[in-house]
């Protein structure tokens, strides 16, 4: 069906600018680039083992973006046996700024690539559904869930730095050694009381190890009940001070980090006088409590970035900025 005059009236531009997409040809950035048609297509599916200089590459990208070139996504699907899409399941891991920027960093680099991330939820056994593989016939699968799931914990997108591996272990490292930098020998470690928790299990099993590294003594694992129960969580705490000589608290994310603080102020005690608390992930609701939470920031978004070019069969590149980083607060 035609889209009518008053409907074109009211989007123009986008009118416009389905009509130049349809009217653009892989001709015509071929000849704008000043290269021939097989170059583009070359460039355009990243075929390997073409001698094409960056510079040329350069040229057939600018000649798309100006064109507003966009291939016909069903014919390349048919000619390479499979759609340009990436299947990511995220399994439970639902929400958490992590997660969000690891997606948003996913999608761009896949995005410049020319492919397209369609994010599932699937928290079956087996993780992505086979007749979602089989109906979308994606470029690659990865299962977040399963991955990150794994003892070892570490995934293939990280890096080597300064010696070590840039993955979950790592970023442990980065939150223990922020308390050991302020003095702290004797901790504890909070995690989410739900059956099940996505990383808990993998999360616990490097604090032990890194906290034993770093010459520190982990007198607690404990669960936090992150539901209405406020008396629950000040028992735990109350039973934390009482029992232990912890001077401070690992949190698994922020959210748990923020639960165990405001158990602590239902208990008259205050942080980090009392007990220091840092939390993961760094969240953006973190800064607003009282007092604002130390916490661990990652880049997610880098990750994300890495695992795009892997999934692809492409190098990762190297960091842009530091994996993971203490964001310093008033909480430890």
């Amino acid at each position: 069906m035609r889209a009518s005059s008053t409907e074109a009236s009211r989007h123009p531009d986008a009118s416009t600018d389905a009509a130049r997409a349809r009217k653009v040809r892989i001709r015509d950035v071929a000849a704008a680039a000043g290269v021939s048609t097989a170059t583009v297509s070359y460039v355009l599916n990243d075929v390997p083992g073409q001698t094409i200089t960056e510079a040329t590459r350069e040229r057939v990208r600018a000649a798309v973006a100006s064109l507003g070139y966009v291939p016909h996504g069903l014919a390349r699907a048919l000619r390479e046996g499979m759609s340009r899409i990436v299947l990511l399941n995220v399994g439970s891991f639902l929400g958490g700024e992590g997660l969000d920027t690891f997606i948003t960093g996913m999608s761009d680099e896949l995005r410049a690539l020319g492919h397209s991330l369609l994010v599932t939820t699937s928290a079956e056994r087996g993780g992505v559904p086979a007749d979602a593989v089989e109906a979308l016939a994606p470029r690659a699968v990865l299962d977040l869930a399963r991955l990150l799931g794994e003892p070892a914990g570490d995934d293939p997108f990280a890096a080597i730095v300064d010696g070590d591996r840039a993955g979950l272990a790592f970023h442990t490292r980065t939150q223990l050694g922020h308390l050991v930098a302020r003095g702290h020998r004797r901790i504890a470690f909070a995690l989410p009381d739900v059956p099940g928790a996505a990383l808990a299990a993998t999360r616990a099993e490097h604090v032990t190890a890194i906290a034993r590294e770093l010459g520190l003594e982990l007198e607690r694992v404990m669960p936090i009940d992150l539901g209405d129960d406020r008396g629950r969580r000040a028992s735990a705490m109350r039973a934390l001070v009482d029992e232990t000589s912890v001077t401070a608290v690992a949190g698994y994310s922020d959210e748990v980090a923020l639960a165990v603080l405001g158990a602590i102020a239902d208990l008259g005690l205050s942080a980090p006088d009392d007990l220091a608390v840092i939390g993961f992930d760094d969240a953006r609701h973190g800064q607003l409590w009282r007092p604002s939470l130390t916490t661990v920031r990652i880049d997610s978004a880098g990750f994300g970035r890495r695992a795009a070019r892997v999934v692809l069969g492409l190098e990762p590149g190297e960091w842009r900025q530091p994996p993971s980083e203490v964001v310093v607060r008033e909480s430890a």
